[in-house]
């Protein structure tokens, strides 16, 4: 079927890039992605994901807020051990 197509700039300029890409005539590169789109039907549904919780059983005394704290900490120390040796 012969029919004329108007594209817009965007659309052109991708189609061209993935003619160079390719080494596609023009023909080609329109049919293939046309035949893609309209294949596709629906776009693709994002997929939900789940978080399940869990409790983290902390020691008394320990402050949940300088967790980061904590860290540098143990960090320290080991940083300590290992240049001692």
């Amino acid at each position: 079927m012969r029919t004329t197509l108007t594209l817009d700039p965007d659309v052109a300029l991708m189609l061209k890039h993935r003619m160079e890409r390719k080494n596609l005539t023009l023909k080609r590169a329109i049919n293939e992605v046309l035949r893609v789109g309209l294949a596709g039907g629906k776009p693709k549904r994002n997929v939900r994901y789940k978080v399940e919780s869990y409790p983290f059983r902390f020691k008394p005394g320990i402050d949940l807020d300088k967790l980061g704290q904590l860290a540098d900490e143990l960090e320290a120390e080991e940083t300590l051990k290992t240049l001692s040796k």
